[in-house]
């Protein structure tokens, strides 16, 4: 059964029992800043399940069914085995408020067996004694009358318990499939609304969100061995091959949603996966980019513009500059070599393989157990700059960092100083409520209801660049949100956080309160404050009333 049968079947069957086709939206959600890409199919509902819109008065039903297209780059690292992909398709079935667990589940079993013919290794329900929520007794007991033979695990939160995606919000148990002891189909119990406390309240309305990976039960389906020999790639490929045609399939469908490669926001995801395929391929990447749009016919309509190709002429000249760069490195030890490459890689592309190929063209010898350890020493200073990768994956590059080359990072640190210099010279009502901050320079918008003198202006420079010297370590931790607030962690205006969150600490951690600087943050940031230099403050003036905005460099 080819991907498309696949797909109409789906839709198909859920049409018969009430469900309205909803086309997939775009992969550049509408009226949701918070996110770069569409990552889910329930995305574009998100309104349905709060009560901002209602289903039946915009669909005629409470039920839609879609395939929705997808980009995920939080795993972009993991790419080339045989389940993670940037791209994928994601089939789902919503209802809001029109059914509950008994149909859903009914569905989901009918739809396995019946319609794919496939035999269900397991189910998983949720049951967590510790977490204070009641264990899903309702799924088991409908999974044991719609399959009496049916083998059921019980999961605990951590696997079987879905949201809320921010702080407080909807959320449920699930109920998993798995064939071949892979997760095929996850069906979410929206019943609880999670306060800022903690507590978990019945919702008025409940939900069902399900979401099923096209390309994962494919596998199955066409009893392939991983997602790379099914018909949406029609081909075993080496690990190296499937990195390209992965990133180059995701590349043509961001662009055919309108993103343009650039060096902020969503362009810079496309553009750092189109030169990720190009380090990879060192050709032309015009076949591969043929073959999705050959795969896709008749399903989506694509077109790349032309913007592939035009990225990979600028990211020839980039090569030809890491090639020089790379060609220029000194260093005493196979620690310095490491992180020097970890810095040329996130600042121009140049791939750790890439740039050892380089240097032993340039006659430089190493043996086997030298590269394992060099690499070792890159991977660990490449891992300081995948938070903010991580992060724009699922929400906005946090801290306003538009990339995260080292001059940004140091930058971003530079920023922790600035705010915490402002406070110590103004006082502790001045709070951040903007920020931008590149590879140029920094800028801070505050509240503040002056002018600052020019005295003020040199003792927060001061203050600043006192700290800078005194080689302060920066160093991340994970607490309980509630912990770190009472610490006085400085948070986003505005942001809702998990309770557990990431803690930036600038200065000594024997005893946390001694720290010049704590904020809540993603990163990246330095290790240690030597390493900025100096610090100047450009400029300094009014936004609006009360607020106040400053631009300052590192030198």
């Amino acid at each position: 059964m080819e991907s498309n049968e696949v797909r109409k079947k789906f839709l198909k069957f859920f049409e018969k029992r009430g469900h309205k086709i909803i086309p997939s939206s775009s992969l550049v959600p509408e009226n949701d800043p918070s996110v770069f890409f569409t990552t889910a199919g329930m995305q574009q509902f998100k309104p349905y399940y709060t009560g901002e819109k209602d289903a039946e008065e915009d669909f005629g039903t409470k039920n839609v069914v879609t395939v929705q297209k997808c980009v995920r780059t939080s795993d972009i690292e993991e790419v080339g085995d045989d389940t993670h992909l940037t791209f994928f398709e994601m089939l789902g079935s919503f209802s809001f408020g029109g059914y509950w667990k008994k149909e859903a589940i009914k569905y989901a079993h009918e739809f396995m067996t019946k319609e794919l013919g496939l035999e269900i290794d397991f189910v998983s329900v949720f049951r967590d004694d510790e977490s204070g929520i009641p264990a899903d007794e309702e799924s088991r007991e409908i999974w044991k009358t719609i399959d009496p033979g049916l083998k059921i695990k019980e999961h605990k939160k951590e696997d079987n318990f879905w949201g809320p995606t921010g702080e407080e919000g909807p959320c449920g148990p699930t109920t998993e499939i798995y064939i071949n002891g892979v997760e095929i189909w996850n069906i979410v119990f929206n019943e609880f609304y999670k306060t800022k406390e903690g507590e978990y309240k019945p919702l008025k309305t409940k939900g069902i969100d399900t979401g099923m990976g096209l390309e994962r039960l494919l596998v199955q389906v066409q009893r392939k061995k991983n997602i790379y020999q099914t018909d949406l790639y029609n081909n075993e490929k080496n690990e190296k091959e499937r990195i390209i045609a992965d990133h180059v399939k995701a590349s043509v469908f961001m662009i055919s949603d309108g993103v343009t490669p650039s060096n902020t926001g969503r362009g810079y995801i496309l553009r750092r996966l189109i030169r990720r395929a190009m380090v990879f391929s060192k050709n032309s990447l015009e076949d591969q980019i043929n073959m999705v749009k050959k795969i896709y016919k008749g399903t989506y309509i694509l077109e790349d513009r032309g913007e592939i190709a035009k990225e990979e002429e600028k990211f020839k000249q980039v090569i030809a500059t890491g090639a020089a760069v790379v060609n220029k490195i000194v260093w005493d030890t196979l620690e310095e070599l490491g992180k020097k490459l970890a810095n040329i890689h996130q600042e121009l592309g140049i791939n750790f393989e890439l740039s050892i190929e380089l240097l032993q063209k340039k006659g430089i010898k190493f043996t086997e157990q030298e590269i394992i350890d060099i690499k070792k020493i890159f991977d660990e200073n490449f891992k300081k700059h995948q938070d903010l990768s991580r992060v724009s994956s699922m929400g906005m590059f946090k801290g306003g960092l538009v990339n995260h080359n080292e001059k940004t990072i140091k930058h971003h640190t530079a920023h922790h100083l600035l705010l915490a210099g402002l406070q110590a010279v103004l006082g502790n009502g001045v709070k951040q409520r903007g920020s931008n901050i590149t590879e140029e320079r920094l800028r801070m918008d505050f509240l503040c209801g002056h002018k600052l003198t020019d005295d003020e202006k040199k003792k927060v420079e001061d203050w600043v660049n006192e700290k800078i010297k005194a080689g302060l370590d920066v160093t991340r931790r994970e607490l309980p949100k509630h912990l770190a607030e009472k610490m006085g962690a400085e948070m986003e205006f505005g942001a809702k956080y998990p309770d557990t969150v990431s803690v930036y600490f600038i200065g000594p951690l024997n005893k946390e309160h001694d720290a010049v600087s704590k904020e809540f943050c993603g990163g990246p940031h330095v290790s240690n404050t030597k390493e900025l230099g100096s610090f100047k403050i450009l400029k300094e003036e009014a936004v609006s009333f009360g607020v106040r905005r400053i631009k300052a460099i590192l030198r």
